[in-house]
């Protein structure tokens, strides 16, 4: 049964996203695509006809799956009343190694936006969003923190800090470097020390 348009250039993508993040973004070729799906390149190729174009979508594909299910947008809800439940969840979800292949598409698109302007203004775009969705959660809690937009901004910039080291060293750095992110928010949201830790 012939797919309608919508849903086959949502396939591509979707498809293409995966390659990214378990492959890299290299990876991301109209023929590889193809290949995945079972179709001719050139089915591909109507729906983009730059390769460039393709690997952008597929990283925001990619990284907004994963923020939607990191902070869904509009759900600031918690256990409590405080906000400190959406990050502790937060919190646990990046340092968990199924946050390893996210970080790995971070790194691999910063680096190719150097030189794709279309994936660089997508990785510009995406970095604004978190940052936005972070800022909802801390501007809907009970937090001691005058300015939520730059405490978000430097949150982010913690966790990407530590996600610069995700292809080295994970035996030794995963615990560290997620108290450090964690510590980093205990700080800007003027929490205290240790609040942010994991229950139990």
């Amino acid at each position: 049964m012939r797919k309608a348009p919508a849903e086959r250039r949502q396939e591509i993508v979707a498809t293409a996203a995966q390659v990214g993040l378990t492959e890299g973004l290299e990876c991301v070729t109209l023929r590889r695509v193809a290949d995945e799906l079972g179709v001719q390149p050139g089915l591909v190729g109507h729906y983009f006809p730059a390769a460039d174009h393709l690997v952008a979508e597929a990283f925001t594909h990619a990284t907004m799956a994963e923020l939607d299910g990191l902070l869904p947008e509009g759900d600031n809800s918690d256990s409590g009343t405080s906000g400190e439940g959406a990050f502790r969840a937060f919190f646990g979800l990046i340092a968990s190694p199924e946050f390893d292949n996210v970080s790995r598409l971070w790194l691999n698109a910063r680096h190719l936006s150097r030189y794709r302007p279309v994936l660089h203004e997508h990785v510009v775009a995406q970095e604004l969003l978190w940052c936005r969705r972070l800022e909802q959660v801390i501007a809907a809690g009970r937090f001691d923190c005058p300015d939520p937009w730059a405490a978000a901004v430097r949150i982010l910039v913690a966790i990407d800090g530590t996600s610069a080291y995700v292809n080295t060293s994970v035996e030794h750095r995963r615990a560290p470097m997620a108290d450090m992110v964690r510590t980093v928010a205990e700080s800007e949201l003027g929490l205290a020390p240790g609040a942010l830790a994991p229950a139990g």
